[in-house]
């Protein structure tokens, strides 16, 4: 299927010179196996090698190139000595030096009497000058291929930069003369390069600034990525937005109920939000709607909500969550309401066994259980429902494209509500959900307090833990998270369990443990024990970031902040954010601080905002990652830089958009050239779900 033009980039690169089997593997590691992958690895770096002075001129400790007639071998005495080799440019002389002996290659490839370039790192000892294992040895006739502007490129080990700038100079020299993609008024206005140009001089950097994200040939090929990212889910919304579902529209009466047993009034933003997707499910069409809104803003009650609203047009609906404390914590929710009301709420994990199990997906399978809340075992093959109708995902960030456009085939066409706490910037929501349509809650119920955050240093750990015992005396319950379960040789962490046993001296059987490694039931456990009072402190991981209700914890000590990324902060503070009793957070950190890590702690001290506080945390940590690790469901740009082309994102937004719009299927002059820049691109396997490429 891949246009014939493009055979070129995606050969292996075992097809270039000089890479061999082990090369190939190194590569592979590297950036990856195919020439196309050593195009998109751009330099970070270059080194001037045009500085060309006579001996007698020169300074230390600068590149240089120079060129010199050999002299003399001096070969070492013992093991331990170097081998030398004299040379003179007529001015002075220089000693090459070489602590790996192959005296046969060094004779070789300096020969006495003949005239070499030799380039690397002028050093001046005891008032000679030397240079030590020189970084280019070439005949005066190749002295251009040397003495220029070398791009420096991150490397692995057993690949060096030399054979590096051979290996992908090989790879530029394959790259086919490709069709124009961009709109050429679009082009002329931005002063972009053609993309073979574009390439070429990312490439070959003659100055500083040709490295950075902000150079003309950086821009465009940063935009052509983009495109094609955006193309990609331009398309695909189309498709879904094409795909028939069916028009859910209650009466009413079961979510009056519900909103009249309710000790609180919905938001602005909650109303706004539940119209936008109630407009969707009357739609003839089927819904893919991101719903995103901070910790503690009523995202539960706006799922619930919805589900009601297929209930009562007498279908069913199904809330998934990654974890069972979550699933387990949205039942406590939602069955109370729901049995008032006399709808029947069921849950279903992977520890649901045996007859229970067996009886529960028979009621489900007739249509006897109405909501059904569970982790990923509601969607293996064994579990069918009788109507489902709306589907409601909650905090799966890595669920990708196709898996959200495969998650409602157990429906009849049933609609999907994907949710997340997690604050994620615009630029994200284009590049990771830009097949979705986009709903916002912006507001936090009225009455909660602004959580009171502290930033302190380690060694106040005494004078925290005095203040702890005087909180919990008066009935407070308190967290404290750690980053690590047990200690690391390679990271000087707190682990949890050291700080469980040492907080044990202070607070006894009132200090409790959980953490990633243990069973699912010990968790459970400790988490009923926390939320019924018996436990006043949890010691934990990050386990407890997503989804942990317990309206009495009121204090977080987060130790060693500074590890952290500013929205995994964010989501972790939120855990002390959901009742309406003033919280403290304390951010405790191990001086001295990096500037980055002073800069997130300031900001988690100024602001509750989750959505300001996922764009200084893009601006901080780049695109690449989100809660401080990389999160699958997400574009790897290898050219593109989210935070510093937003501008180029939003254009290629909008771009899209009306490609789309003007040619769903690609037909035109310049939808022909796009759909190789979607193969380019890797993006046909999107594509090729709303229209057949060529």
């Amino acid at each position: 299927m891949r246009p014939e033009i493009l055979f070129p980039l995606f050969a292996s690169v075992a097809t270039l010179g000089g890479v061999g089997d082990k090369g190939e593997k190194l590569l592979q590691r590297l950036c990856g196996g195919r020439v196309a992958d050593l195009l998109w690895h751009l330099p970070v770096n270059l080194i001037d090698r045009t500085y060309s002075p006579p001996l007698i001129n020169a300074r230390p400790n600068l590149i240089v190139s120079l060129k010199v007639k050999i002299i003399e071998h001096v070969a070492p005495k013992t093991s331990k000595q170097p081998y030398r080799v004299i040379c003179s440019d007529g001015t002075d002389q220089l000693t090459l030096i070489f602590f790996k002996v192959y005296a046969q290659s060094i004779a070789k490839n300096l020969p006495v009497g003949q005239e070499r370039i030799v380039s690397g790192k002028l050093e001046s000892f005891n008032g000679q000058w030397q240079m030590s294992h020189p970084d280019y040895i070439v005949r005066p006739q190749e002295a251009p291929s040397v003495m220029g502007i070398e791009a420096v490129y991150p490397l692995t080990a057993g690949v060096s930069n030399k054979i590096l700038n051979k290996i992908i100079k090989q790879a530029l020299q394959r790259v086919p003369r490709l069709p124009e993609w961009l709109e050429p008024n679009f082009s002329k206005a931005r002063k972009f390069p053609t993309f073979n140009e574009a390439l070429a001089a990312a490439h070959r950097p003659q100055n500083a600034a040709d490295l950075l994200p902000l150079s003309l040939p950086r821009q465009r090929l940063a935009y052509d990525e983009l495109l094609a990212n955006q193309l990609a889910l331009a398309m695909v919304r189309r498709e879904v937005k094409k795909q028939c579902g069916r028009e859910i529209k209650g009466n009413g009466l079961l979510r009056k109920k519900v909103l009249d047993s309710l000790n609180f009034k919905l938001t602005e933003a909650q109303e706004r939000v539940l119209k936008e997707i109630g407009a969707d499910q009357a739609s003839p069409y089927r819904m893919l709607r991101l719903l995103q809104g901070d910790v503690g803003s009523g995202k539960t009650i706006v799922a619930l909500l919805t589900m009601l609203n297929a209930v009562e047009c007498g279908t069913q609906a199904a809330i998934m969550a990654p974890t069972e404390i979550l699933a387990k914590q949205h039942l406590e929710t939602i069955q109370p309401l729901c049995e008032n009301i006399g709808i029947r709420t069921e849950l279903l994990t992977g520890r649901t066994k045996g007859k229970s199990r067996t009886k529960l997906l028979e009621d489900l399978a007739a249509g006897k259980i109405d909501i059904i809340i569970g982790t990923h075992a509601l969607f293996v093959e064994d579990v069918t429902f009788k109507d489902l109708a709306c589907v409601v995902v909650d905090e799966q960030h890595r669920f990708g494209v196709h898996q959200r456009l495969s998650l409602s085939e157990k429906g009849n066409q049933a609609d999907i509500l994907v949710m997340t706490a997690t604050p994620i910037p615009r630029t994200l929501v284009l590049t990771a959900y830009g097949d979705m349509e986009y709903s916002k809650i912006d507001q936090v119920p009225e009455g909660r307090k602004p959580v009171d955050t502290r930033v302190m240093p380690l060694d106040k750990l005494p004078e925290i833990v005095t203040a702890l015992q005087r909180k919990i005396q008066n009935g407070a319950r308190a967290y404290w998270v750690c980053p690590l379960v047990e200690e690391s040789e390679k990271i000087d962490l707190a682990a949890a369990i050291g700080r469980f046993e040492s907080l044990q001296k202070y607070f006894g059987s009132a200090v409790g443990l959980v953490h990633g490694k243990m069973k699912e039931k010990e968790k459970d456990q400790v988490m009923e024990s926390f939320k019924k009072g018996d436990i006043k402190l949890l010691v934990a991981t990050t386990v407890i970031e997503v989804g942990v209700n317990v309206p009495e914890a009121t204090v977080m000590v987060i130790e060693h902040a500074e590890r952290f990324g500013l929205a995994q902060l964010h989501q972790l503070r939120g855990r002390i954010k959901r009742g309406f009793e003033a919280s403290t957070c304390i951010l405790l950190y191990n001086p001295p601080l990096s500037e980055n890590s002073r800069a997130r702690l300031n900001i988690m001290r100024e602001t509750e905002d989750g959505f300001r506080i996922a764009e200084e945390d893009l601006e901080l940590r780049g695109g690449g990652e989100l809660l401080g690790t990389r999160q699958s469901g997400f574009d790897e740009f290898r050219l593109a830089d989210l935070s510093a082309h937003k501008d180029l994102l939003y254009t290629a937004h909008k771009d899209a958009q009306m490609i789309v719009a003007a040619d769903p299927q690609l037909q035109s002059a310049r939808g022909q050239t796009l759909r190789i820049l979607l193969y380019l691109f890797e993006k046909e396997e999107y594509a090729m779900q709303a229209t057949p490429l060529l």
